[in-house]
C-alpha cells in the first residue's frame, strides 16, 4: 500500500494507536503483519516449505500439551516428527464439530495463556463453543488488515461495518465505543431490515461518507435495493471497496453492490470458527492465508482431490496451538485454483466458493446440485420481493415468499413448476405467502436450506 495516499489521521491511528492498543492487549498484530506482507510475495516452493515448518510446529506441540491430541496421535500411531509434507496431514482423523463438542476441555493446551470464549451463530444447528488464544487473535487480525491495505484503505480510514452478530453487538460497552471512535468505524446492526431500519441505513453512509464498507453481501445488497427503491444516488460518497465475508457472495449480489456504491467488491472468505480463510486482491485473485492456514479440498468420502475439482473445505490452522484446529471440517464447499494471479502474489487461491453444504439441493433421482438452481427461477420473477427455500425432504420443499406487486396464483404456479423441474416430478413445493423473511441470530440471510444430507446423495 502507497502510505503517500493515506490521510495524517489514518498514518496515526494505522502507525501509532493501533499498534498500541495491540500491544496492550498482549497482540503481536504489527509484526505478523509485516511478516505477511512479506512472505505473501515469496515463490510458492518457499511458503510451502514455511507452512511444513508451522504444521510440523504445531502438530510437536499438540502431541506434547494437548490432551486430546496426545491420547489421539497415540491412539493412530503419528509422529509429528516424521511429517514431511502436507499431505501426511491425511494420516489423522478429522476433526468435526461434535469432537469440538465433545471434548472441548481436552482441546485446550496444558500451558496454553488466557483463552477467550467464542461460539459460532449455530445457523445449520447447534452453536459451537470453542477457545482462541492470542496468538490466533493476532494473525487472524493481521491477515484481514494486510488484505484490507491491498484495497488502497487502511485502520483509521471511516469505515461502516453492517453486521449481526450477537458477540460484536454485547461487546458495545464504553471503552469499546471509544476504541471505535478512534478508529473511525461505526457498527449498523443487521439484525433487523425494516423500511425505517434501512431508511437510517443509508442516512448514516450518507453522512458519513465511509471510504470502506465491510458486511454480510445479504445484508449490503439489502441497503442497495433499498436505495435505489427510494431514488437515493449512494455513488457519490468517496467508498473505495465494499468488504463483503460470512456468507456466499452471489454475482448479482456483488453486481448490485458496485453499481449502487460505484466501488468495487472485494470477496472474503472465514468463519469465526475457522479463522481468515482467503481474501480477494484487486486483480481478482481470491487468495489463500496460506501462512496460517492449510487448505484440504475432500470429497464425501473424505479423500483429498486434486486442484480444479470440488469439494469440502477442511482448515488446519497454523496458529492455534493453544486449541489446535487441525483438519477442522468446515462444511463449506470450494475448489482450489490451479492458475496465477495477475497481482503476482505467490498465495494459492480460491477458484469457487459455492456456499456451505446446506446450500446445495438434492433432486428427486438423488442428483446434488447448487442451491443456484432454485434461486434463479424466484430471483427473476419481478412479481417477488423476498425468499427463502427449504427442502424438508427429497418430497418436500417449502418456498417463503414475499409478494410484490403483481403475485398472484399464476405466479405461484409459476414457481412450482420451476423448482418441480429440477427438483423432479413427484417433489410437492408449497408456496407460503409471509410478510418479512427474518434473519438468522447472526443476522445473515439464507436464501436456501437443505434438511436433505448432500454429502450422503453425492
Amino acid at each position: 500500500m502507497n502510505k503517500d495516499a493515506r490521510s495524517p489521521y489514518t498514518r496515526f491511528i494505522a502507525d501509532v494507536v493501533f499498534p498500541l492498543h495491540e500491544r496492550l492487549k498482549r497482540h503481536d498484530t504489527v509484526a505478523v503483519r509485516k511478516q505477511l506482507e512479506d512472505s505473501q510475495w515469496w515463490p510458492r516452493e518457499r511458503l510451502e516449505r514455511f507452512q511444513v515448518e508451522r504444521l510440523r510446529t504445531l502438530l510437536r506441540h499438540a502431541g506434547q500439551h494437548v490432551p486430546y491430541y496426545k491420547a489421539l496421535f497415540a491412539r493412530v500411531g503419528f509422529d509429528p516428527e516424521q511429517v514431511q509434507s502436507i499431505s501426511d496431514l491425511g494420516k489423522l482423523p478429522f476433526l468435526t464439530k461434535a469432537e469440538i463438542r465433545a471434548h472441548t476441555d481436552d482441546l485446550k493446551a496444558d500451558d496454553a495463556g488466557a483463552l477467550a470464549r467464542f461460539n459460532t451463530g449455530g445457523s445449520s444447528g447447534e452453536p459451537l463453543i470453542f477457545y482462541i488464544g492470542n496468538e490466533r487473535v493476532s494473525h487472524d487480525v493481521a491477515a484481514k488488515w494486510r488484505a484490507t491495505r491491498w484495497w488502497g484503505v487502511d485502520i483509521g480510514d471511516p469505515e461502516i461495518v453492517v453486521w449481526g452478530s450477537p458477540i460484536e453487538l454485547s461487546a458495545q460497552d464504553r471503552i469499546r465505543a471509544v476504541r471505535d471512535k478512534l478508529l473511525r468505524t461505526e457498527l449498523l446492526p443487521a439484525f433487523e431490515m425494516s423500511d425505517a431500519k434501512l431508511d437510517g441505513f443509508i442516512e448514516r453512509i450518507r453522512v458519513r461518507r465511509p471510504r470502506m464498507l465491510f458486511g454480510y453481501p445479504s445484508a449490503l445488497s439489502h441497503i442497495a435495493q433499498h436505495a435505489n427503491r427510494r431514488g437515493v444516488r449512494m455513488d457519490g460518497l468517496g467508498i473505495k471497496v465494499a468488504f463483503c465475508t460470512s456468507e456466499r457472495l452471489y454475482e448479482h449480489q456483488r453486481e448490485l453492490i458496485e453499481s449502487t456504491f460505484g466501488c468495487p467488491v472485494a470477496n472474503g472468505y472465514g468463519s469465526r470458527d475457522a479463522g481468515f480463510i482467503a481474501h480477494q486482491c484487486p486483480a481478482g485473485g481470491m487468495h489463500l492465508t496460506a501462512e496460517d492456514v492449510v487448505v484440504e479440498i475432500v470429497d464425501s468420502a473424505g479423500q483429498v482431490v486434486p486442484a480444479g475439482e470440488s469439494g469440502e473445505i477442511v482448515v488446519t490452522h497454523l496458529a492455534t496451538r493453544e486449541f489446535p484446529f487441525i483438519r477442522y471440517r468446515t462444511g463449506d464447499v470450494a475448489t482450489l485454483d490451479t492458475g496465477a494471479c495477475a497481482c503476482g502474489r505467490g498465495l494459492p487461491m480460491l477458484k469457487e466458493i459455492q456456499g456451505r453444504t446446506t446450500d446445495f439441493v438434492v433432486a428427486r433421482d438423488g442428483t446434488v446440485m447448487h442451491g443456484l438452481a432454485l434461486i434463479y427461477v424466484l430471483r427473476d420473477l419481478p412479481q417477488v420481493g423476498g425468499f427463502r427455500v427449504v427442502q424438508e425432504s427429497l418430497e418436500l420443499t417449502r418456498v417463503q415468499v414475499v409478494p410484490g406487486a403483481g403475485f398472484d396464483g399464476a405466479t405461484v404456479e409459476r414457481i412450482q413448476r420451476g423448482l418441480s423441474a429440477r427438483l423432479g416430478a413427484g417433489v410437492s413445493v408449497e408456496v407460503e405467502q409471509v410478510d418479512e423473511i427474518p434473519p438468522e441470530k447472526s443476522g445473515k440471510y439464507r436464501y436456501i436450506v437443505s434438511k436433505v444430507d448432500a454429502a450422503g446423495a453425492a
